[in-house]
């Protein structure tokens, strides 16, 4: 009899059943109310959309089902650009991210022992304040008269200020500051349990510093890469907060772009479909991220 044949005893089924509980309650539920609002048509009434069974005649229900929101997804140039925009900032963000968090996450696994969870503690100590907060401080820095203008301006490398603020420019910025630190805990979670011996080997075969990175540091610690750029690259694609604070009016978002047909236009239908379709457009990245951490697991083998 296999593992997968076994039956599941009363232990197992009792530690499984809060995790399932909570993806049930705080997952599945959302999403499927979100889905029956985005399978309705905007309407003007309280909720703003038509109910999904309606009575019809006497006895019967009819399921009234509108995929005109899904298709203008696809239609509208609007949706199509503000997704496109978002991937693209996100994209980018995350590959700006990865270049700064790796040095950083390489330096403290291979800091003293002792130092380790100081640095660590630094990485995260922006969590402990607002996030919001931290974002309008980016805005007070990047204005005309902030700091960085003020500073250039007054060492003489510019005679008026910079355009800083309201750009893409503080867009990237805001999000490589506010999820760095998503990019480096996996990261270092992958280089501190890392054999260093491997990296000795390496040197007592003639392998210089660069060549044992590529081929020892660099592919062991993919997991982390590949952790770090999810967690980074997902709630980029659909921020909302940074590109509303920062961003001008020629950076479009997804979220915004939620945020305006959710509260504006009140076009609830409209709104939950652009949440549906971002939600598909992210499990692509999800879906491959598994495959990659099974692959990764069978070519390692058993212990």
């Amino acid at each position: 009899m296999t593992g997968r044949d076994r039956p599941r005893s009363p232990r197992r089924l009792l530690v499984l059943a809060p995790p399932y509980l909570w993806l049930t309650l705080f997952f599945l539920a959302p999403f499927a109310i979100v889905l029956k609002i985005a399978l309705a048509q905007f309407s003007e009434s309280v909720p703003p959309f038509t109910p999904l069974i309606a009575h019809d005649g006497p006895l019967g229900l009819a399921v009234r089902v509108h995929l005109d929101n899904f298709a203008a997804l696809a239609l509208d140039p609007l949706y199509v650009k503000a997704l496109i925009g978002s991937v693209r900032i996100a994209a980018v963000s995350t590959l700006l991210c990865l270049l700064i968090g790796y040095p950083m996450a390489y330096a403290i696994a291979r800091a003293p022992a002792r130092w380790r969870g100081i640095l660590v503690l630094l990485v995260m100590l922006p969590f402990w304040t607002s996030f919001l907060i931290r974002v309008y401080a980016w805005k007070v820095i990047l204005q005309g008269d902030g700091v960085i203008n003020a500073a250039l301006v007054g060492l003489g490398f510019i005679d008026r200020p910079l355009p800083l603020l309201y750009s893409p420019f503080a867009v990237h910025l805001g999000i490589v500051y506010s999820y760095l630190p998503f990019m480096v805990l996996p990261l270092y979670a992958s280089l501190e349990r890392m054999d260093l011996s491997l990296l000795e080997a390496a040197a007592d075969l003639g392998a210089r510093p660069w060549r044992a990175f590529l081929a020892i540091t660099l592919p062991l610690s993919l997991p982390g890469v590949l952790a770090g750029t999810l967690l980074v690259f997902i709630p980029a694609v659909g921020e909302f907060v940074i590109p509303e604070l920062l961003g001008g009016s020629d950076t479009l978002m997804i979220g915004s772009v939620l945020w305006n047909e959710f509260f504006l236009n009140r076009d609830w239908p409209r709104a939950s479909a652009v949440a549906v379709g971002l939600l598909v457009v992210l499990l692509a990245p999800i879906v491959l991220f598994q495959r990659a951490e099974a692959r990764a697991a069978g070519e390692a083998g058993p212990p």
